[in-house]
């Protein structure tokens, strides 16, 4: 398998994130310097930062309710004031894993964490075109045209423009509206964009369903492993 496959399924990053590694020099095959594209068999001797990697890895899989106020990384970069990650969240004994996908640090909600990078790559890829859905708060009410922009797909920068979506509207007064958004795509930060494309910049944002996988029991700041049918049901979407 390719070396940044092999190091996703280590629990080491994401397959981008591995091949970040790879480039900075930090991984060796045989005591070589591994380049992007290398392939590893069972017979190879992987190093990283100077470690032995082991061939056999055993797939954890968890599910959080990520809460306000914490970054989708291992590590927080801003170092002068570390800020807390969806890894301080994870149950006592939990094995080397990462976040699949991305939420902001002021958004919250569904988040899967897990060592295995093939299905991280499959619930991530945009080809997979999986449905996420989102309950989202905005300011006052949305007119009919907005609505219809919003689901049609909006520019959300020069030249990228985001598919089209299902927006239904939930709850609303005069003070507020709230929504559900389903996606099929991530880009960065793309809800907030949408709604700010169409005047309507996001006060809460809350990630409640991937696929048909539901937060169902789950608190702010909880997580649990997923069931092994709950693993199956990802694997097969």
């Amino acid at each position: 398998m390719r070396i940044n496959k092999f190091l996703a399924e280590q629990g080491i990053a994401s397959r981008r994130g591995a091949d970040e590694i790879v480039a900075e020099g930090r991984v060796t095959i045989n005591g070589k310097t591994a380049k992007a594209g290398d392939d590893v068999s069972p017979d190879d001797t992987v190093m990283l930062d100077g470690k032995i990697l082991s061939h056999k890895v055993k797939y954890e899989y968890y599910l959080l309710n990520k809460p306000k106020g914490c970054v989708c990384t291992a590590n927080d970069e801003k170092t002068e004031r570390p800020r807390k990650t969806v890894m301080d969240f994870l149950p006592a004994g939990a094995g080397r894993v990462f976040p699949v996908g991305r939420l902001d640090y002021d958004s919250e909600g569904l988040l899967i964490l897990t060592n295995d990078g093939e299905l991280a790559y499959r619930l991530t890829a945009p080809q997979s075109e999986i449905p996420k859905t989102y309950l989202v708060k905005v300011e006052g009410t949305l007119t009919p045209v907005q609505l219809n922009r919003l689901r049609s797909g909006v520019e959300i920068e020069n030249g990228v423009v985001t598919k089209k979506c299902r927006v239904n509207v939930v709850e609303t007064d005069k003070s507020y509206t709230k929504l559900h958004v389903v996606l099929t795509e991530g880009k960065n930060r793309e809800i907030r964009r949408m709604f700010e494309a169409v005047g309507k910049p996001v006060v809460f944002l809350k990630r409640i369903k991937l696929g048909e996988l539901t937060l169902s029991g789950l608190n702010r700041g909880e997580c649990r492993r997923l069931s092994q049918e709950e693993v199956f049901y990802l694997k097969n979407l």
